[in-house]
């Protein structure tokens, strides 16, 4: 008698978990959004791979010295592997994207990114996609394409193409960090991939960046908190949702990250947003929810 009670306790409490998992794993590319507008209205201009540098490294660093967790066997080359694709490669990407694109389109590009995923795990793995996350995927980016095609929007090329390069990088190191499961903790996993991302920036910014000026506390307070929110933490809460959701799941949440580039800039920047945006945003949001409440329904 007494089990009956307890059994039918744990799907809900399941499901608490999941949604649990989903809000946290959230606040990473809600985090990420900021990055735009951040690097053009506070940071030294023309300096991408600086920028990069600076927010990965001495992240890396601070994990790998606080967990003290060394991969063993496969580990190292496959951490190698998702620390290009997820951080190095990812972010040098990302800040051209976000020097030569205004507000939130170079964000807005990355939409792509759920397809890519179910696209890798239909093809790789098998995994056909329910109808409805497929449908709800291509919602997202539907909404997107309304803000995309704005008239405010600037075309320019090789930030869009950057953009839409770091979408493949992202989606590919998403489904992979998800496959391959290194046996690490989650900070340890976090700090060794930030740790070798920006040690493959580390040349670029060397050699074809210019030097950084002197800079303002302002700057310096924009340089931390790309460091500190920007990479540790919303990595690290990164890391743990892909350990925890579907891939899927994990990468459509990708779609808050142009949510938050668009609002702020919206906020903050005073750029202008029609009906139309607003019913982009709306359609982009039903998506991630819709997503996700599939995704728990199958897990």
């Amino acid at each position: 008698m007494s089990s009956s009670p307890s059994s039918s306790c744990a799907p809900s409490a399941s499901l608490a978990m999941s949604w649990r998992d989903i809000l946290l794993t959230a606040l990473a590319p809600a985090i990420w959004g900021s990055t735009y507008i951040v690097t053009s209205e506070l940071l030294p201009p023309d300096r991408p791979f600086t920028a990069a540098l600076i927010r990965v490294l001495p992240a890396g660093l601070l994990l790998v010295l606080f967990t003290r967790r060394l991969p063993v066997g496969s580990g190292w080359w496959r951490l190698l592997v998702l620390g290009a694709l997820n951080i190095g490669v990812f972010q040098a990407l990302l800040f051209v994207a976000a020097y030569r694109l205004p507000g939130g389109l170079a964000a807005v590009l990355g939409a792509v990114q759920p397809l890519l995923v179910m696209a890798l795990a239909w093809g790789v793995d098998g995994r056909v996609p329910a109808r409805l996350t497929l449908w709800a995927a291509v919602a997202g980016i539907a909404g997107m394409a309304v803000l995309l095609l704005s008239p405010q929007t600037v075309f320019e090329p090789v930030g869009m193409a950057a953009a839409l390069a770091g979408a493949v990088c992202m989606a590919a190191g998403t489904w992979l960090t998800r496959r391959w499961r290194v046996d690490l903790p989650v900070l340890a996993l976090t700090g060794w991939q930030l740790l070798f991302g920006g040690l493959m920036l580390l040349p670029l910014a060397w050699w074809v960046d210019a030097p950084l000026p002197a800079l303002s506390l302002t700057q310096l307070g924009a340089y931390a908190y790309l460091c500190l929110a920007g990479a540790l933490l919303a990595y690290v809460l990164w890391f743990r949702g892909i350990g925890r959701l579907p891939s899927v799941a994990v990468s459509s949440l990708g779609l808050l990250s142009p949510l938050t580039a668009v609002v702020l800039g919206w906020a903050l920047l005073s750029q202008s947003m029609t009906g139309l945006s607003f019913l982009g945003l709306l359609v982009v949001l039903a998506s991630v929810l819709m997503v996700q409440w599939s995704a728990s329904r199958g897990a």
